[in-house]
């Protein structure tokens, strides 16, 4: 299990990386405190431990950011003693909340029963995919990249997300069309070239126009830049 920790204090946060590791839980945190959600998306935890008070944004902003995106379970720690931040977490979907100082045991045994009661249903862990700093919503078929949108077709979304699956791989245009006729998109080879000609324009508006390659004869490749 990946477990992402945004604390800002470095003891509390090795403290708890050395301390979950002991139990194989490997323990990772943002490479900044201004881009949280960049770096949840890049990790795909299975569980985030986050601070209320951090720099630049607070712990309630980066849920909600992570909450708009994804279910992956939430727990809060706060050294305010305070009850409407326990409401607030609970209100804005995290999981559980944990009052500074706090013994590790307690923690410890508060992810193990989170972690067993989201995954034994077997919920997702996240609902976006992360290409070239892009995020792919999988539920609402869109792609974003530096506050921009770009709303995909049901075809331009379902070759995207092809292609990014295996990205730096090529993907045959027989193989696009036999999943796309597979999920019942009822598609020939002249309507595959006009979707991705369409989707190169969508990711041009962003920045990634050359994200798509056209291999000659084999098909295409989603690259990472």
């Amino acid at each position: 299990m990946k477990i992402f920790i945004v604390e800002d204090d470095q003891a509390i946060f090795q403290s708890l990386k050395e301390s979950l590791g002991k139990w194989g839980m490997q323990v990772v945190g943002p490479d900044s405190f201004d881009d949280v959600l960049g770096s949840f998306m890049t990790e795909q935890p299975q569980l985030v431990i986050m601070d209320i008070q951090l720099p630049v944004y607070d712990g309630f902003h980066w849920c909600r950011e992570i909450r708009a995106i994804s279910k992956v379970p939430i727990i809060f720690l706060s050294s305010r003693d305070h009850p409407m931040d326990m409401v607030m977490s609970m209100q804005m979907g995290a999981d559980d909340y944990v009052q500074k100082p706090f013994h590790s045991d307690v923690l410890l045994a508060k992810i193990q029963a989170t972690l067993r009661r989201v995954y034994s249903y077997g919920e997702e862990t996240s609902d976006v995919l992360e290409w070239n700093g892009a995020m792919i919503d999988l539920k609402r078929g869109i792609i974003r990249l530096d506050g921009k949108e770009a709303e995909l077709t049901k075809n331009e979304f379902f070759i995207l997300t092809v292609l990014v699956e295996a990205k730096d791989e090529i993907v045959s245009r027989d193989e696009i069309i036999r999943k796309l006729w597979d999920d019942e998109r009822f598609v020939n080879d002249n309507t595959l070239t006009v979707n991705v000609t369409r989707l190169r324009q969508k990711l041009t508006d962003l920045g990634l126009g050359d994200a798509i390659l056209t291999k000659k004869g084999l098909g295409y490749v989603a690259v990472t830049l």
